[in-house]
């Protein structure tokens, strides 16, 4: 079973927000791939959807408390993989790393997920949304706000970019993929 999670933060507020990168991947890939409607599920605190032995999964918890979504489908699911798709300050527009292992780099969402999980095993696309002068002040507010018209472009490019990869990587594995991707 592959669980793939796209972190943002519920609601009509948020949907365009840089922190809801990886719902729009998400939301992408699923429509890429024609997967039924995103459905409630009250239990996980998410919206999800199935197809063949991929689930994907949208918690609805907000960024800070999506590792109790996590962990209530990992508790369901003893064997499988996860893949956390999320924006990611350190890396610049346009960009995106697949890591395996690693930290949170401050991320309050992934944060959140290795603590309730572990790190064991998570593999994560991260997508840049570093503005082009380099990090923001005022890391908080900038990732609550919406994408200009000029950053969208390229934002669609590399939502289209990161659903090939994961397409990628059902077929083919982590190691494959990240030589393929991690330029």
């Amino acid at each position: 079973m592959l669980i793939i999670v796209g972190l943002g933060n519920p609601g009509e507020k948020f949907k365009d927000n840089r922190h809801n990168l990886g719902f729009m991947a998400v939301d992408f890939f699923a429509r890429k791939n024609n997967f039924p409607d995103f459905k409630p599920s009250k239990k996980h605190g998410a919206v999800v959807t199935k197809s063949n032995k991929i689930v994907l999964v949208k918690p609805q918890m907000f960024m800070n408390n999506s590792g109790k979504t996590v962990k209530k489908i990992a508790a369901q699911n003893k064997k499988m993989e996860i893949v956390i798709i999320h924006d990611d300050i350190d890396l610049p527009l346009g960009t995106f790393k697949i890591v395996k292992n690693r930290g949170s780099a401050g991320h309050k969402g992934v944060e959140s997920i290795i603590k309730s999980v572990g790190n064991k095993n998570i593999i994560r696309f991260r997508l840049g949304i570093q503005p082009k002068n380099g990090k923001s002040k005022n890391s908080e507010s900038f990732v609550v706000k919406n994408f200009t018209r000029e950053e969208q472009v390229t934002v669609d490019i590399t939502i289209q970019k990161t659903t090939d990869a994961l397409d990628f990587f059902i077929e083919n594995g982590l190691e494959k993929t990240m030589n393929k991707y991690n330029k």
